[in-house]
């Protein structure tokens, strides 16, 4: 039997960055948490401890903070794609490098009815996403949203699933839909005007929710994949994560109260978690595009 060493990478982690635009008397801000992954010929670092080939995490981070004054940040897919060109150009051992960017959305306070000019409050959960990855020649590019919570008053139905010994839950014509949307979608290329198709996909996902009575959430995932492949063809295939967060009416007969879907209690867990890909049958091959992404997308 022999050792061997396979697949591996490095890289720094969870870099924080603000980038205020200036240039007007209307600031702009952008709030990111990058990552920077290399992969190469790193043999000699864990055989040997042999250093010769590895960029310091602390020159990724440096990087990263150097390339937003020099370059700005622009859309986030920009962003990361000359960061991932720029690690692969930089050292012919360095094969592939990964960057992976959140972006945190701001929104402008206001005051006495006008935006302000330079005071901002944080937007809520939602996270903005992106998984660039350059490889030699060729770059893939995965984006997304994180932490959307969205939600269905009625117009959702469950029933027609089978029954065993271990079957409690009751069938039902309306119900609360809600769930928290985690997608990525892989684009076709990575030369593309990235804030206008973010905004469109994001945009149709949230209307497919919206507008889509329900029978299941797998049907109303099915869906919103479906309608942002066939509004956007510069997309191959969307991955999506939601958890059904549920919402069990309470029992108010003891206090001889009615309660005709009114009153809901909210657990956090346990909850079901459905997850699917929604592609086209002629998508081009991923490549490394899903290298090492956590989870389901």
């Amino acid at each position: 039997m022999s050792i061997v060493l396979g697949p591996n990478q490095f890289g720094k982690a969870e870099i924080r960055l603000v980038h205020v635009d200036r240039t007007t008397p209307v600031h702009r801000i952008t709030d990111l948490n990058v990552s920077t992954a290399l992969r190469g010929d790193f043999a000699a670092a864990h055989l040997t401890g042999d250093n010769s080939h590895v960029l310091t995490t602390d020159a990724q981070k440096n990087t990263v903070y150097a390339f937003a004054r020099e370059h700005g940040v622009g859309e986030i897919e920009d962003f990361a794609l000359r960061l991932g060109r720029h690690f692969v150009g930089s050292f012919p051992w360095i094969g592939q490098a990964r960057v992976t960017i959140e972006q945190y959305a701001w929104e402008r306070i206001v005051v006495d009815g006008e935006q302000h000019d330079h005071a901002f409050r944080r937007a809520g959960g939602e996270r903005r996403t992106t998984v660039v990855t350059v490889d030699g020649d060729a770059a893939h590019v995965v984006s997304g949203i994180a932490g959307l919570v969205v939600l269905r008053s009625t117009g959702s139905e469950f029933w027609g699933f089978p029954r065993d010994h271990y079957t409690t839950l009751a069938e039902t014509t309306d119900r609360i839909l809600a769930t928290e949307v985690t997608a990525r979608w892989r684009y076709v290329g990575a030369d593309h005007d990235f804030g206008p198709l973010f905004d469109g996909v994001r945009g149709t996902l949230v209307s497919t929710f919206a507008r889509v009575h329900s029978l299941a959430l797998q049907q109303t995932l099915y869906r919103m994949g479906e309608a942002a492949l066939t509004s956007y063809p510069q997309v191959a295939e969307v991955r999506m994560s939601m958890p059904n967060k549920h919402h069990f009416l309470v029992d108010l007969t003891p206090f001889d109260l009615d309660n005709p879907d009114i009153v809901y209690q909210v657990p956090d867990r346990p909850y079901g978690l459905i997850e699917a890909t929604v592609s086209r049958d002629d998508a081009p091959d991923p490549g490394p595009s899903w290298l090492a992404i956590p989870g389901f997308c």
